[in-house]
């Protein structure tokens, strides 16, 4: 992961260093093993500047005091983390086992939850080292590890979908037509930084018929009159993501056009609507693609109503069938359903939503209203 990690305390990583390992507990796991990823800049605020082969990876585990096992020529920046002072570093030089150093920190025979990022050579070196551990992937063990924010991440990714709503107020008055999808693309890309953002993760440009592919990758189309344009964007400002989806049209929309987006306008809001605590995630799903089913385009909707959003752009909790996690207040997600039809175009509006103590509240609020563009 790369970007600037948000400015917090290193009591705020103590705290969620505390959290972690009790949750651990609480899920019958001896600790918690978390590499270098967005998992280890939550927690302590590190973000190593390159992954690489020499093993880095902080033990929790309940009772314990945290523990950062980093490559001894790495130890000078890992001290200058803002969560450092939270923690004990222990460095290991090359030509030392880190394994066997890692060792004597961990239960012989526990159960462990490994960041799913880890290297599958430093799992097997643990595996070789301790024979009678075994483990699980963090997203299976403890899938709402980061999902509930905090006031200061709530703000921060306010602040993100802010920059990311003026990205779209500024990218719909520039001239669409005549133009490639990659000139569009890097015109959002630009505006994102220009706004803030420090790691812009996608710009998606999907114009025409290349609007029915959910994840399209920007080509050298030329966007035509006529043309139904998805635009979806979004990354990093603070450490902390942005996601938005909006739909355009060059020149005025046919009759058709207008009703399928409307429709996916109508489902985005019953999703929205849907969401308050208690709540099942798939509840937020049932609710927009019952609209879309309604109005006869539910095999046209492929895709998940949502996914969660902090320090990553795409994390747990997910808006689909069969989630039953309850929704508490402080998660953020999106809600994004759409329709796309095969050859033709496609519509997706998009927005990142957070649970409040008696419903939701948007962090995009440019107008989901169908927008004409040049």
């Amino acid at each position: 992961m790369t970007g600037t990690a948000a400015p917090f305390a290193a009591d705020d990583y103590r705290a969620r260093m505390e959290r972690a390992a009790r949750s651990a507990a609480e899920a019958g796991l001896a600790g918690l093993l978390v590499a270098p990823g967005p998992d280890l800049v939550w927690l302590t605020g590190y973000a190593p500047t390159a992954a690489t082969e020499r093993l880095t990876l902080l033990v929790l585990a309940p009772g314990q005091d945290p523990v950062l096992v980093v490559p001894t020529l790495e130890a000078p920046d890992a001290a200058k983390a803002a969560g450092a002072s939270a923690l004990t570093l222990r460095d290991w030089t090359d030509g030392k086992d880190p394994y066997a150093a890692t060792a004597v920190l961990l239960d012989s025979g526990g159960r462990f939850g490994i960041s799913d990022n880890a290297w599958a050579m430093h799992l097997l070196g643990l595996q070789k080292a301790l024979p009678g551990t075994s483990y699980a992937s963090l997203t299976e063990a403890l899938p709402m590890l980061r999902a509930v924010k905090d006031t200061a991440e709530l703000e921060l990714l306010a602040a993100a979908g802010a920059a990311a709503d003026a990205t779209f107020e500024e990218i719909r008055t520039v001239a669409f037509g005549g133009r490639r999808e990659s000139e569009v693309a890097a015109d959002l890309a630009g505006l994102l930084r220009r706004f803030g953002h420090s790691q812009v993760d996608f710009t998606i440009v999907a114009s025409g018929p290349n609007g029915a592919n959910p994840h399209h990758e920007v080509g050298d189309r030329v966007i035509e009159r006529g043309d139904m344009v998805v635009l979806d964007f979004g990354g990093l400002k603070d450490g902390y993501g942005s996601d938005t989806s909006r739909t355009v049209h060059v020149g005025e929309p046919t009759d058709e056009e207008r009703r399928v987006h409307d429709v996916v306008r109508a489902a985005q809001e019953a999703g929205f609507r849907a969401v308050r605590p208690g709540v099942p995630c798939q509840e937020v799903d049932r609710a927009a693609r019952a609209v879309i089913a309604d109005a006869g385009y539910g095999e046209y909707f492929i895709h998940r109503t949502g996914h969660g959003i902090g320090v990553t752009t795409h994390e747990p909790p997910y808006m689909i069938e069969g989630e039953e996690q309850p929704l508490v207040p402080g998660m953020c997600f999106s809600v994004e359903p759409g329709v796309y039809l095969p050859g033709r175009f496609g519509v997706r509006i998009e927005d990142i939503v957070t649970v409040t103590e008696d419903g939701g509240r948007r962090l995009n609020d440019t107008t989901r209203e169908m927008v004409i563009v040049d």
